[in-house]
């Protein structure tokens, strides 16, 4: 289990800093921002954010397996994963839940932030845009030691767009892969 999990913190140390969309960044803070155009009118792509463990990359959950991923949209709700032999994991906590302005977050540190002891907010607001979904996805992350922004900021905006891909695929075909 250990094994896993390090690996899993090494890939996201190592993926695909070349492509990262870090908006802003200092030297305890930082914040991405991705943004996608989802084929679905808002409501879909909102409750669709709510299947979380049929859309969230199995390599990025401590279990292995997305499908022990929950997250009830509704404030206070728990983004929370199932470990064998009755082990949990909680990623993070609905802070907001407003379907009809489009707008969710989850207060989080995800994945090896967790143990760095930094706040994170992943908001997605959602906007129509004619038959389709505009999908802006922003995580901010503060209260981080200084430098470690500089090692986070890439990998972490690139699993962070990685999974607003699978949604928007999960969305529009019904398989995020």
């Amino acid at each position: 289990m250990k094994l896993a999990i390090a690996a899993a913190a090494a890939l996201l140390l190592t993926a695909g800093a070349a492509r990262a969309e870090v908006a802003e960044q200092t030297e305890t803070t930082f914040r991405t921002r991705n943004v996608v155009e989802i084929s679905a009118p808002p409501a879909k792509v909102y409750a669709a954010m709510g299947e979380i463990g049929r859309w969230w990359s199995s390599a990025h959950t401590y279990s292995g397996k997305a499908s022990n991923l929950t997250m009830p949209l509704k404030a206070g709700g728990c983004f929370c994963e199932a470990l064998p032999d009755g082990g949990s994991v909680a990623h993070g906590t609905v802070a907001i839940a407003w379907p009809t302005q489009g707008l969710f977050r989850i207060n989080g540190a995800l994945g090896p932030l967790q143990e760095q002891g930094v706040s994170g907010a992943l908001t997605f607001q959602l906007r129509p845009k004619g038959a389709a979904t505009e999908v802006v996805q922003v995580y901010a992350v503060g209260d981080a030691k200084p430098g470690l922004p500089q090692q986070f900021a890439a990998p972490v905006d690139q699993v962070v767009r990685e999974q607003l891909l699978r949604l928007e695929k999960f969305v529009e075909t019904g398989k995020p892969d």
